[in-house]
């Protein structure tokens, strides 16, 4: 008996050891990124440069900004979790109210999770593969679908993970009130469960605005601001890496400069995601 309390809180030291340890490594990997880019980007991140495109000679330390990149980011991760959440809801909600449990509904669980899986340059490929068959340009569309497709998995699978956790005395309690499946799944699931949504759609675009391999073929790359659906566009993880790529130390300061300006927009979708979050959560049955 002694024997068995002893080694169970032996496992017990072990597994607080493990979880500081995991603490102590997250905590120290996200400020050291945040400290590299800080330190490295905040130097060279001026007004100019968030406010103007580049100029004759931006990629040899000369004037310019990256207006074009933040522009391009915006409306391609914008477009593309705007086209994923119309598909995304009512695939999620169609999967909890209609499949459940069942065997087709967990297959369409895993396959979702092998597409959330699958790397983003597979979705670069795949996109530019259909392009060149439709005889597409690199564009601003071809990069908003390229996102869509990447950003469904996931919103998919995180709504469907939120709608799963609502209390089931709600549902059957609309059910036995005469509500239909579909009525129960668009006027109690989605408002129930909205802020897990939210959290879902918010996600998703974070995911898509910092993606680079998947736009790379698709979007292309440009110095001006998209004028159309059909122009290429930039984004500023390709920013970060076409500048990297340069022998200029100048050059190179900006592409950290670039990334303190992703990570900050990540930053805000999080902090607003929160947000967000507790403010149509009121509306929710507790």
């Amino acid at each position: 008996m002694k024997f068995r309390w002893q080694r169970r809180h032996i496992g017990e030291f072990i597994a607080k050891i493990l979880m500081y340890f995991s603490f102590a490594l997250v905590i120290g990997s996200l400020g050291l990124i945040l400290w590299t880019v800080v330190s490295k980007g905040l130097p060279a991140l001026t007004w100019d440069m968030i406010s103007q495109t580049p100029k004759g000679g931006f990629y040899l330390g000369k004037e310019g900004g990256i207006l074009n990149a933040i522009i391009g980011s915006l409306y391609m991760a914008g477009g593309g979790t705007i086209i994923a959440l119309l598909f995304s809801l009512p695939l999620a909600l169609y999967l909890e109210t209609y499949l459940g449990e069942s065997r087709w509904g967990n297959w369409v669980r895993l396959s979702l999770d092998v597409l959330w899986g699958i790397p983003s340059i597979v979705y670069g490929a795949f996109g530019f593969t259909i392009m060149l068959a439709l005889g597409m340009r690199a564009s601003l569309l071809g990069g908003i679908i390229v996102l869509a497709l990447l950003q469904l998995p996931i919103m998919t699978r995180a709504m469907d993970e939120v709608i799963r956790r609502m209390p089931r005395d709600l549902e059957q309690a609309a059910l036995a009130l005469g509500s239909t499946k579909l009525e129960v799944a668009t006027r109690v699931v989605v408002r129930q469960m909205m802020p897990g949504i939210v959290s879902a759609i918010l996600l998703a675009f974070g995911r898509g605005i910092g993606d680079a391999a998947s736009v790379l073929f698709t979007a292309g790359y440009t110095d001006r601001i998209p004028s159309s659906l059909m122009s290429p566009a930039a984004s500023l993880p390709l920013a970060v890496f076409f500048q990297l790529g340069t022998p200029f130390p100048e050059v190179q300061q900006r592409a950290y400069a670039s990334a303190l300006i992703l990570t900050i927009i990540v930053l805000v979708i999080s902090l607003g995601s929160r947000w967000l979050s507790s403010r149509v959560g009121r509306h929710t049955i507790k």
